[in-house]
């Protein structure tokens, strides 16, 4: 885990209050992977605690990393109004990260759960068949996605793909795996741990809670997990430290 200031490379707006930005930063880049997370610090002393953003896409030979975010308040939105060659501070690689397998997969992203999921199609091995659930017809990040695999989409509106929700689409398209591993909002990750469960597969889950420290002192991310916790000696697991990502059957959510 590194802390250090970083050149920003681009930025740039994919969608309505999403944006892309790419960073310098080699040391990070040499050691990150999919899953895992950097903590992005703001200018304005007034917002002490940093911002957690997931790692979309890693270039170990340039020593970039990409970020996609989703502006949720003054911090990121702070994020957003810098330019090509202003500087960040930022700490990472945090986080534990997508196991890697060469089972048949299910890749499944949703709203801004989907950034994460494109560096663990890049990363993943085996068979993936990837499915991405959009608001409306934003579709921010498919060109890159296609660029890794046979794409499944399903938008709420139904302006795209199948109407409705990612479980639709896996069912509209008979889709099959060994495994699911999923980033999104809590009730889709919900939804797939219930269908994993009914169809024998394992699923892994990138949870998202808000974070204080990213470090795993403070205990502000807790979740609830069906296992006692050796560090904290209850039913708890930190999202920051032992997560995001979990197997969704060790995790109450």
């Amino acid at each position: 885990m590194y802390t250090e200031t970083v050149k920003i490379i681009s930025q740039g707006e994919l969608a309505t209050g999403i944006f892309s930005m790419w960073i310098e930063t080699s040391r990070i880049a040499g050691e990150a992977h999919s899953g895992q997370f950097l903590s992005l610090y703001c200018d304005d002393s007034s917002r002490l605690l940093p911002r957690p953003i997931s790692i979309c896409e890693i270039d170990r030979d340039a020593g970039s990393i990409r970020l996609v975010y989703r502006i949720a308040g003054e911090g990121t939105r702070e994020f957003s109004r810098k330019a090509a060659g202003d500087v960040i501070r930022v700490k990472g690689p945090l986080g534990n990260g997508f196991p890697m397998g060469e089972r048949p997969a299910l890749l499944i992203g949703g709203g801004i759960g989907i950034p994460p999921i494109l560096e663990l199609a890049r990363e993943y091995p085996g068979n993936k068949q990837i499915v991405l659930g959009y608001r409306d017809s934003e579709t921010f990040l498919l060109d890159d996605f296609k660029a890794q695999g046979v794409v499944y989409i399903a938008t709420e509106d139904g302006s795209l793909g199948t109407p409705g929700n990612v479980i639709g689409a896996i069912e509209a398209e008979s889709l099959t795996a060994g495994v699911i591993y999923a980033c999104g909002p809590t009730p889709m990750l919900r939804a797939l741990k219930a269908y994993a469960a009914a169809h024998d597969m394992t699923c892994y889950v990138s949870l998202e809670e808000r974070m204080a420290c990213g470090i795993g002192a403070c205990l502000a991310c807790v979740c609830h997990s069906a296992e006692v916790d050796a560090h904290t000696n209850v039913h708890n697991k930190r999202i920051c430290k032992e997560g995001p990502v979990f197997n969704a059957s060790d995790m109450e959510f």
